[in-house]
């Protein structure tokens, strides 16, 4: 399998657990585990207006666009599909969080471990993508 195979299904994995715990956060209106940054700062990202889109939380829709992105990586290792709706996913993805992490240093200023995680694995997967395949 290539190395850009082998990216998109580890960080899309990764992504789909690191939105699994923002989703069940967002659901029990609890506040996440904040490592490398000050607790007030993921609870300001959390609960912050921005934290949602048309009403869902960006947390939930995170999470359809790395289960979408795996699925359709597996549907394409298995010849099903081609390589396009991956890269839209990932585009999608991808600008979606360089502008949330915009929103974390220049709105909100704050930063939240996991948004900062999931904005590295769209980067990952966006160089798997577009510069490794």
């Amino acid at each position: 399998m290539p190395l850009y195979l082998i990216l998109i299904f580890i960080f899309s994995g990764i992504g789909i657990l690191d939105t699994l715990y923002l989703s069940y956060h967002a659901i029990k209106k609890t506040s996440v585990a904040c490592w490398f940054f000050p607790k007030e700062w993921c609870f300001k990202v959390q609960f912050s207006p921005q934290s949602k889109t048309f009403g869902i939380p960006n947390a939930f829709l995170g999470l359809a666009m790395y289960v979408s992105i795996f699925v359709f990586a597996t549907l394409f290792t298995r010849e099903r599909v081609s390589c396009f709706p991956i890269s839209v996913f990932v585009t999608i993805g991808f600008l979606f969080s360089m502008y949330f992490t915009y929103v974390q240093a220049r709105v909100l200023r704050a930063f939240c471990t996991w948004y900062v995680l999931s904005a590295i694995n769209f980067i990952v997967l966006f160089v798997a993508v577009y510069f490794l395949r």
